[in-house]
């Protein structure tokens, strides 16, 4: 039984050469309320095409991977409970008992790369979470960067993280990171972390040279690209940091760990900032997916081996 089960719109892609631009699932079961969630799944969409590419949601559906949902396997999974949310860990297993589940940033990756795509959107990454150096709470997302050959597209780290030790540990692992369009570092609902991006890129073209070079010297892994949230829809960090900090105190006091710390936050800061978090988030994965769409399209029909 095959692993991958591309729809028909993606196999066509993949066999003519058109540009592709995996998207995750997670947003879908973990990330936003129904029927948002549905919603903005499928304007996502409708974004990548609109900029010149296919879009190719991920999620493990009765044992597949399936590379490209319809419309009816997206609303069944906005419209679920409990849905498994999957990364490397338990991406095999979830396939070998025949299971449902939405695919993280490490696991769409995964898939993605296996379904020769090369780049991805998302809204943000995972990284260190503050407290880590108790906790030794670090998403799976960076050691995936370090290791799977795919272009991500993202609006930084998620604001709810400790940037500087996400930052740090990128540089650790080799990935580079690269800020689109700016000298400063993305910061997810923020357009500035107050840190200085390592590496700056103006033009998709060259975000896509950067990955064939990354190819053609045979290094493991991927970048990352930041891309910054439109200016309309950004939330300052002067704002967002105590309500970050409240949420995260919460979530101590509660003993919430794990894969649930992330769906937590964002459930609160979207609470505390009366929705505003939520806007912010569909207004960013829209333009990370066009981004990504660009980039796409300017990529090699046929890329280097490693």
């Amino acid at each position: 039984m095959p692993l991958l089960a591309p729809s028909p719109e993606v196999a066509e892609a993949l066999e003519t050469g058109r540009p592709i631009v995996a998207l995750e699932s997670t947003i879908i079961t973990h990330g936003m309320p129904w029927p948002r969630n549905r919603d903005t799944a499928l304007s996502v969409e409708q974004a990548v095409r609109e900029a010149g590419a296919v879009p190719a949601t991920i999620a493990v559906i009765r044992g597949e991977i399936r590379i490209g949902l319809d419309a009816q396997d997206i609303e069944t999974l906005a419209r679920s409970e409990n849905v498994a949310k999957l990364s490397r860990a338990d991406l095999a297993v979830c396939l070998a008992q025949g299971g449902t589940g939405s695919t993280t940033v490490a696991a769409t990756m995964i898939a993605a790369a296996r379904a020769g795509i090369a780049v991805f959107a998302t809204g943000g990454i995972g990284g260190v979470h503050r407290g880590a150096e108790h906790s030794f709470d670090i998403s799976a997302d960076l050691h995936e960067l370090a290791q799977t050959p795919v272009t991500v597209v993202c609006a930084g780290a998620k604001a709810i993280l400790d940037l500087p030790k996400t930052l740090e540990m990128l540089e650790t692992l080799g990935v580079p990171v690269i800020a689109y369009g700016q000298d400063a570092l993305p910061a997810f609902w923020s357009s500035d972390a107050g840190i200085a991006a390592p590496l700056r890129l103006d033009t998709p073209d060259e975000i896509a040279r950067a990955h064939v070079m990354r190819r053609q010297l045979g290094l493991p892994g991927g970048q990352l690209v930041a891309n910054p949230i439109p200016a309309e829809a950004e939330i300052p960090r002067a704002t967002l940091d105590p309500l970050i900090a409240c949420a995260q105190d919460e979530a101590t006091a509660q003993g919430i760990t794990g894969k649930h710390v992330t769906p937590f936050l964002l459930r609160r800061i979207f609470e505390m900032t009366d929705g505003a978090s939520l806007e912010a988030n569909v207004a960013l994965i829209h333009a990370n997916a066009r981004l990504a769409a660009r980039i796409a399209a300017a990529m090699p029909a046929d890329l280097p081996e490693k």
